[in-house]
């Protein structure tokens, strides 16, 4: 994997009492994962920790897997071995949430967002996602974004019914059309994305995403600094502007001493 420094960072926001927020930083792996839990009195907490916790546990797991190995789910030869990887991982994530509905009726509404990066070898990252948790990717000053929101408010942006601005503002803005629910399989997201020195990786919850525009997003990503300090700006302006939810931070970025070819 290429050289890389990488920082996580979390925050409860200013409006709500408990943080919903799960994550999981593991350089070791290359694996780097935001959940965003849903379905109120802990039980969304509940959701986006089991989520992390088997994609982790899957992920380490199939560290030295191969294609002829038994596989959970049908192989997609579209796409790489590093790739499969991660989808398997959210589907599995996905059929614990649903054993653990079943084991506590209290759990039944819950669910998570799940955004996930898999560093790989020769300056590549797998990014995976189900929801609308955001991967963007930061390079010499440009800001792109990697996933596409599953949600109501996301797809009439696509459609050309809304803009951004009017997503950040409608009443349905939180409506998410995919998620980690314990239901069918779920759909995941997959997209390979090449990396070179001095880019930077995010992946957040939507409690920064909806609040802080991509303009400021970029703005404060170009600000020279530390990776740490770079992450806290990020938490600080969505709490600027009311932090009306958790907001959950990481960061990766690829050194620029090393070789990512």
């Amino acid at each position: 994997m290429p050289p890389i420094t990488s920082v996580s960072v979390t925050h409860t926001g200013l409006r709500r009492e408990s943080n919903e927020d799960a994550f999981r930083e593991r350089q070791d792996l290359g694996l780097y994962v935001v959940a965003d839990g849903m379905g109120g009195h802990e039980a969304g907490e509940v959701a986006s920790r089991l989520t992390v916790q088997v994609i982790e546990a899957f992920i380490d797991d199939t560290r030295n897997a191969e294609l002829n190995q038994a596989w959970p789910f049908p192989y997609d030869t579209a796409h790489s071995l590093a790739a499969n990887r991660l989808i398997a991982a959210l589907r599995l994530a996905n059929q614990r949430v649903a054993s653990a509905i079943g084991a506590d009726p209290e759990l039944k509404g819950m669910a998570t967002t799940a955004v996930a990066i898999l560093l790989q070898p020769a300056g590549m990252a797998q990014v995976a996602h189900v929801g609308d948790s955001r991967a963007y990717q930061w390079r010499e000053g440009k800001l792109r974004q990697l996933t596409d929101d599953h949600s109501w408010v996301g797809e009439q942006v696509r459609a050309g019914v809304l803009t951004d601005d009017d997503a950040q503002r409608h009443p349905w803005r939180n409506v998410v059309t995919r998620a980690i629910s314990g239901g069918v399989d779920p759909e995941v997201d997959i997209k390979e994305v090449d990396l070179k020195a001095g880019d930077r990786l995010l992946i957040c919850s939507d409690g920064l995403s909806s609040v802080v525009p991509p303009a400021r997003l970029s703005e404060l990503m170009t600000k020279p600094g530390d990776l740490a300090a770079c992450a806290q700006s990020l938490i600080n302006a969505a709490n600027a502007v009311g932090g009306p939810d958790n907001i959950t931070v990481i960061l990766v970025e690829v050194d620029a001493a090393g070789d990512v070819a």
